[in-house]
């Protein structure tokens, strides 16, 4: 596995999936400089749920698994600060982190093994099922590509891919978000999100 050294890391309350739709307002001076390097550089920058902190201010605790995060769009509608729009990549592991004197954290990380490219079992069906209900309707509501919340192109056949969106639209809690992206297993992962939506007669 490949070890990332200097990986600026951006500290958020969500949780970020591979292939996640990631929205940010960056108006911290750190963090548009971090994205002015990331853009000329054309590196991307990890994100890590906070576990202690605040998105603003001094540095957060994080957790050790995060994701990749590739910006893929921005704009400057006010003075100062940057509308970002960035596209989940590899998911990571922190093995140590040291925090600059402008409060930027950057990380020596190890990169995660991206899931194995499973089909979707017929037991599981319903999900894709429910996924694809639900891509319709965002569809409908923002015509626009770039904008909506599940990014292009829709691999509904993708154990991990289904698993993996219908994570970010789970109503649990961000720590329980973070525990299913950390699985190492896709269909495990995929498992759990059926199980829940069987629990609450969902599908």
């Amino acid at each position: 596995m490949d070890d990332l050294t200097e990986l600026p890391i951006f500290p958020l309350r969500s949780v970020l999936f591979p292939d996640g739709a990631l929205a940010l307002r960056v108006f911290e001076t750190r963090y548009v400089d971090m994205v002015r390097e990331c853009m000329h550089a054309e590196q991307p920058f990890g994100v890590c749920r906070i576990t202690r902190g605040d998105e603003v201010g001094p540095a957060a605790e994080h957790e050790e698994i995060g994701c990749l995060a590739s910006i893929t769009d921005f704009d400057m509608e006010q003075l100062g600060v940057l509308q970002l729009r960035a596209l989940g990549g590899q998911r990571f592991q922190v093995l140590s982190r040291r925090v600059q004197d402008d409060g930027l954290i950057r990380a020596h990380a190890r990169l995660i093994e991206a899931d194995s490219e499973l089909a979707v079992p017929e037991r599981y069906e319903a999900c894709p099922m429910l996924l694809q209900r639900i891509l319709g309707d965002l569809e409908s509501r923002e015509p626009g590509a770039a904008r909506r919340l599940v990014n292009a192109p829709y691999r509904l056949e993708s154990a991990g891919w289904v698993a993996n969106r219908l994570c970010e639209f789970l109503p649990i809690t961000p720590k329980a978000r973070q525990q299913l992206m950390a699985l190492p297993d896709p269909m495990v992962r995929l498992s759990l999100v059926h199980q829940y939506l069987e629990g609450h007669r969902v599908v």
